[in-house]
């Protein structure tokens, strides 16, 4: 009893300083945006919530955030109606070479991200020059690159929601006389939909928190918002960026703890 119980304790330190190691820098950084000081320092002077007006006054943040957004709001949705029919059909289709399907699929996310934005970017200009058709500093080619970053988060959730559904409920429908289209709506839909909203929230932070990719392929005067946040870093030195970050934080925390209030995002593991 007295090792289980050194055991236990063990367990529960080791669990306690895991989660202070992912926690704490973040409380730092939410406690960084609200200092006082002109340049950060520690411990601070005062509080002050001027940081916050200061980073939406500033165009480049203003602008950064609202290009992030649709960037990553159309990248989302692109992943989304590429990445559930290719996971549907690996995963309930058998056919010649599924698994290397599978891997091509999700393979951005085994290239370093900055090789993959240096490649992306070499391609866009390939193209260019073989079809006289721009890619790179355009909306578009941003978005197919925010794409790829997404798609392999759809793919491995989707995936993984249809590996655990429980297929009677399918069959019942195709012995029905069920098509495969009605049965998707109608049978799978439902029961993956958990496995749906976590990859489409997944996808959305990826592409929103990027910034290997687009270093290489924004345009003048069409900056992410992380981009804009290096250089601001570059010549400054205070809490504009922890009120930046403070509020990517909330933004990204209030849809997690949204959508797993009304479609518990837990089921989709």
């Amino acid at each position: 009893m007295e090792r289980l119980t050194a055991g236990r304790l063990a367990f529960y330190g080791l669990v306690t300083l895991v989660f202070a190691f992912v926690v704490l820098p973040l409380v730092v950084i939410v406690w960084a945006a609200f200092f006082a000081d002109k340049i950060l320092t520690f411990p601070p002077s005062g509080y002050t919530l001027s940081w916050f007006v200061r980073a939406w006054g500033l165009s480049d943040f203003a602008q950064g955030f609202m290009m992030s957004l649709k960037v990553g709001l159309v990248a989302t949705c692109f992943s989304l109606l590429l990445g559930v029919p290719a996971a549907l059909a690996i995963e309930r289709y058998p056919f010649p070479g599924r698994e290397v399907v599978r891997q091509v699929l999700v393979s951005p996310l085994y290239v370093p991200a900055i090789v993959a934005g240096a490649a992306v970017y070499i391609y866009y200009i390939q193209l260019e020059i073989l079809s006289e058709v721009q890619f790179a500093a355009t909306f578009p080619g941003l978005v197919i690159a925010h794409s790829m970053i997404a798609l392999p988060w759809t793919m491995r959730l989707v995936c993984a929601s249809l590996v655990t559904a429980n297929t009677n409920s399918e069959e019942a429908a195709r012995s029905l006389g069920a098509g495969p289209v009605q049965t998707f709506f109608l049978v799978t839909l439902p029961i993956i939909r958990p496995g749906i909203i976590a990859a489409a929230m997944f996808s959305f932070i990826a592409s929103f928190s990027d910034l290997e990719k687009s270093l290489f392929l924004v345009g003048p005067g069409k900056l992410t918002l992380p981009i804009a946040i290096v250089n601001y870093v570059e010549w400054n030195l205070d809490s504009t960026i922890a009120a930046v970050a403070t509020v990517q934080i909330a933004i990204i925390g209030a849809a997690l703890l949204l959508s797993d209030r009304y479609v518990k995002l837990g089921k989709a593991f």
